[in-house]
């Protein structure tokens, strides 16, 4: 298909199965190719909110970095970094389960794992402090998955919660590196993350799925809308229509750990807002993803979450294939709870281990 270059406002970013074109015509999507015309219009207007995504001249060799190895059950824990583009190292943890050791023609499949808005940025889902129900590189490793968890990069702090200046270790500001929002810098990263997975000997590069929760669970979503390799997304608590975040006050959207944009064009208001989180989920179709929204959420407003999936299905309907989605809500608060996780993790099996995986 012809690359586009436009992208429209869409006034009903709830009705996916339509696109407009460049005389401002409507026309109604029935058929895969269609379709690609509105995801297009989509990724598109995401940029206008996120600033461009990086092209290949960023994408500089990796040259990992091992700063310490260390046993810990079940797997190898690495602390590493790597090159994310020039003059900019991310700091991650990686996490490979013993039997790459012993046998070392042997390919996994792997998991980039993102953390919520906490301090301590990627020790958390290792396993190295925060919430218990938030370990869920540890486990995985455990399970048998190559895991890379990567610090988010915002830049000067989210005031909101009290992050002074940056998540774990990483202290790069990405406006001086041109980007329009930490969003956007964080996708790139996330991006080289994939990279790096798939030049590992012992990753399928096949095989990769991305997990997170809260500020991990929305950039999952996002990385996966840019990067297709990611075959299943699992987002715990992660989003809500934007007209439903907090009484549709965009305010903890815009601020520079996020979209700065969202305040100073579209002035907080989702009816000026070029796209829309049920686009996203359109977009990420026909993938596989799990999606986990607390009835009890004081952030991402759970009715909201349905809004978007009762958007989203047509387009799953309509592309078909091997990917499917599936919700999940669960009683309480903002959380990943044990039950929930064990879901999220068999979907993830179905998906990535091919039965001999399954039954060892």
């Amino acid at each position: 298909m012809e690359m586009i270059t436009y992208a429209p406002f869409y006034t009903n970013k709830c009705d996916l199965l339509y696109y407009i074109d460049e005389d401002g015509k409507e026309h109604r999507i029935s058929n895969a190719k269609q379709w690609q015309i509105r995801r297009q219009h989509i990724l598109l207007n995401m940029q206008k909110v996120m600033g461009p995504l990086p092209d290949e001249s960023k994408r500089v060799p990796l040259d990992p970095s091992v700063e310490e190895e260390v046993e810990d059950g079940s797997f190898i824990r690495r602390k590493i970094s790597y090159c994310s583009e020039p003059n900019d190292r991310t700091p991650a943890y990686l996490l490979i389960p013993e039997k790459v050791f012993r046998n070392s023609d042997h390919r996994l499949p792997a998991m980039l794992c993102l953390h919520q808005t906490v301090q301590i940025g990627k020790d958390e889902p290792v396993g190295l402090g925060g919430n218990p129900n938030l370990h869920y590189a540890k486990e995985l490793a455990e399970r048998g998955y190559v895991a890379l968890a990567p610090d988010y990069c915002v830049g000067g702090g989210i005031p909101e919660v009290n992050i002074k200046e940056g998540f774990g270790e990483y202290r790069t500001d990405p406006y001086t590196l041109g980007y329009q929002s930490a969003t956007m810098k964080g996708i790139w990263n996330h991006i080289r993350g994939v990279d790096l997975l798939q030049s590992l000997p012992f990753v399928d590069p096949d095989r990769i799925g991305v997990i997170g929760h809260s500020l991990g669970g929305y950039n999952s979503l996002f990385v996966s809308a840019f990067d297709e390799r990611i075959k299943v997304v699992v987002a715990s608590a992660g989003f809500t229509s934007f007209q439903k975040y907090r009484g549709g006050d965009l305010t903890g959207w815009s601020h520079r750990g996020h979209m700065p944009k969202i305040a100073t064009e579209y002035d907080k208001d989702p009816n000026k807002m070029p796209f829309e989180f049920s686009e996203i989920l359109g977009v990420i179709a026909p993938r596989s993803l799990f999606i986990s929204a607390p009835l009890q959420d004081d952030i991402f407003e759970v009715s909201g979450v349905a809004d978007c999936v009762a958007s989203a299905i047509p387009v799953f309907s309509l592309l078909g294939g091997p990917g499917v989605m599936t919700v999940v809500y669960p009683p309480g608060p903002h959380d990943f709870p044990p039950f929930i996780r064990e879901m999220a993790y068999r979907f993830i099996d179905r998906i990535l281990k091919n039965g001999a995986e399954l039954a060892s």
